[in-house]
C-alpha cells in the first residue's frame, strides 16, 4: 500500500501542476496520522508465583554488566564470548566472572563479588524473575552472593588472566586471613611480632640457636615470675576486687571498690523507712537483713549506722536480681524495682546477653558479693544459714563459695561460722588424675 501510495502521488505531480501551499489529501492524512499517539496493547495475565532456593545440586545465576557499553549480543553474531566463574578455595563465598569476546581479543572483561562496587553497602536485595506465558508461571531466582558483577575490561591473555584472577583471589585470601590474625595497632608492634616469628621459624636453626643463647645469658627474676603468676591467679579468680596483701579483713575486700562513690545516695530505702517507723519484713526483704536490722539501732555512730543500712539495701538488690533472672525465685522479685544505676551495672556484670537466666560463672561472682558484703555486716564472722535461704542454696552448697573467697570454719556454740582471715590465702586448685 506504501508504494502504491507513492505512486499515485508521483503520478499526480507529473499530470497537474501544483502550488506550493497545496497538499494532496492523501499527504495530509498521513501528517495527521504521525501525530496521534500508538496505545500499546496491555494484556493482563494470572500468573502463579514459584521462588526457587539454592541447594546443593545447582547453583543461583550470575548477573553481570558492562560499564564499558561493550554488548555481548552484538559480538556473538560473529564469535561466541566464552564466561568463565572462579571460586576461591579457601573462601567459597568469593568469586570472580571472566569474560572473554573471542580467542584473539587482547581485552577481557573482569567482576568480582568482594571488591570495587561489590563492597559498598546495600540497602536491597536483587532477584532474577522469569516468566512463562504458557505456563502462566513467574519464577523467582535469587541471585549469587546477592551481588551483580560489574565487569570491567582488562587487557591480555584471557586464560592468563584467568590464572591471575583466581591467584588474586587466594592472595586476597591469605592477606586478608593474615591480617585478621595480626591486628598491629603500631609499626614497632608489627615489626616485633615479624621478628618472633622469624626467630621461631622451624626452617632457621642459626636463628633459633641464636634465640636459645640470648634465654641462656638473660638474668631471670624469679621474684617477678612469682609475683605475676600470683596476680594472674587472682585475676582468673571469680571474685569481687580484693587486696590480696592486706594485713586486716576490712582492706582485703575494699567496700569502696564494690559500692561505689555515685552509688551510696540510692540505697536508702531502708533508712527512709526506719525513719517513718515502719517495720522491715521478710516479704520485701532478704531473711538476712530482717534478722540483724537490730543492729542499726545498737550502732551509735552515724556514719556507721548510714554505711550499714546502705549495705543491707544492697543485699536486698543482689538477691532481687537473683531471683528476677532464675525459675524458682521470679514470682518473689517480679515487682521489685532496682535503682538505674544499679541496674545498669547488674546487667553489665551479671547479665547474660543470650538468655534471661544468668550463666553459672556470674551467678557464682554474684553470690561471692552477696557474701562479701554478709562478712562485713558481722565483723567478718557470719552465720550463713539465713543467707543460704535468701539464696535458695543448702548449707553444703554456700561451704565452697565462702572458701573461695578466702574464708575459713569455725565452730562456736554448735554453730559454725565463716571467718575471713588476712592477708588472703586462696585454696589451691587441685587437678585430678586419671587412671
Amino acid at each position: 500500500m506504501g508504494k502504491k501510495h507513492k505512486k499515485d502521488t508521483v503520478d499526480t505531480e507529473t499530470d497537474v501542476p501544483m502550488e506550493e501551499n497545496d497538499v494532496l489529501p492523501e499527504e495530509h492524512s498521513k501528517r495527521k496520522h504521525k501525530h496521534k499517539k500508538i496505545r500499546k496493547r496491555e494484556e493482563k495475565i494470572e500468573v502463579k508465583i514459584e521462588t526457587v532456593k539454592a541447594s546443593s545440586d545447582r547453583s543461583l545465576p550470575l548477573i553481570g554488566y558492562f560499564p564499558s557499553g561493550y554488548d555481548p549480543e552484538k559480538r556473538q553474531r560473529v564469535e561466541e564470548p566464552t564466561v568463565k566463574v572462579l571460586k576461591s578455595m579457601k573462601r567459597s563465598h568469593r568469586l570472580q566472572v571472566v569474560v572473554s569476546p573471542n580467542q584473539s581479543s587482547p581485552v577481557n572483561f573482569v567482576g568480582t563479588n568482594y571488591s570495587g562496587e561489590a563492597v559498598v553497602p546495600q540497602m536491597c536485595s536483587y532477584a532474577l524473575g522469569v516468566l512463562d506465558k504458557q505456563t502462566q508461571t513467574l519464577k523467582i531466582v535469587q541471585i549469587e552472593a546477592n551481588k551483580i558483577f560489574r565487569l570491567e575490561p582488562r587487557f591480555g591473555d584471557h586464560d592468563k588472566a584467568a590464572d591471575e584472577a583466581s591467584k588474586k583471589v587466594e592472595n586476597e585470601a591469605t592477606v586478608e586471613d593474615s591480617k585478621t590474625k595480626f591486628n598491629f595497632s603500631t609499626k614497632k608492634s608489627e615489626r616485633t611480632a615479624k621478628k618472633e616469628k622469624a626467630l621461631r621459624a622451624y626452617r632457621d636453626p642459626e636463628a633459633q640457636e641464636d634465640l636459645n643463647d640470648k634465654m641462656a645469658e638473660a638474668a631471670v627474676d624469679t621474684e617477678a615470675i612469682e609475683i605475676s603468676a600470683q596476680t594472674s591467679s587472682i585475676t582468673a579468680r571469680n571474685i569481687p576486687p580484693h587486696d590480696i596483701s592486706a594485713t586486716r579483713p576490712q582492706q582485703a575486700y575494699p567496700l569502696e571498690k564494690i559500692i561505689l562513690k555515685g552509688e551510696w545516695r540510692y540505697l536508702s530505702d531502708i533508712a527512709e523507712l526506719l525513719q517513718e517507723g515502719k517495720t522491715i519484713n521478710s516479704e520485701s526483704y532478704p531473711l538476712f537483713v530482717c534478722n540483724r536490722i537490730h543492729k542499726i539501732e545498737e550502732v551509735k555512730d552515724e556514719e556507721v549506722k548510714e554505711s550499714l543500712t546502705c549495705i543491707f539495701s544492697y543485699i536486698n538488690h543482689l538477691i532481687k536480681f537473683k531471683d528476677k533472672h532464675s525459675m524458682d525465685g521470679y514470682s518473689s522479685a517480679k515487682h521489685h524495682k532496682l535503682p538505674n544505676i544499679l541496674n545498669q551495672k547488674f546487667n553489665d556484670m551479671f547479665a547474660n546477653t543470650e538468655s534471661k537466666r544468668l550463666a553459672d560463672d556470674k551467678r557464682d561472682l554474684l553470690i561471692s558479693y552477696v557474701l562479701v558484703l554478709t562478712l562485713f555486716v558481722d565483723n567478718f564472722k557470719t552465720e550463713f544459714s539465713d543467707i543460704a535461704k535468701d539464696l535458695r542454696m543448702s548449707l553444703g552448697a554456700l561451704r565452697p563459695h565462702f572458701e573461695y573467697l578466702g574464708c575459713k570454719f569455725v565452730r562456736e556454740h554448735n554453730i559454725t561460722l565463716a571467718t575471713l582471715p588476712a592477708p588472703l590465702k586462696f585454696p589451691e586448685i587441685r587437678m585430678r588424675r586419671r587412671r
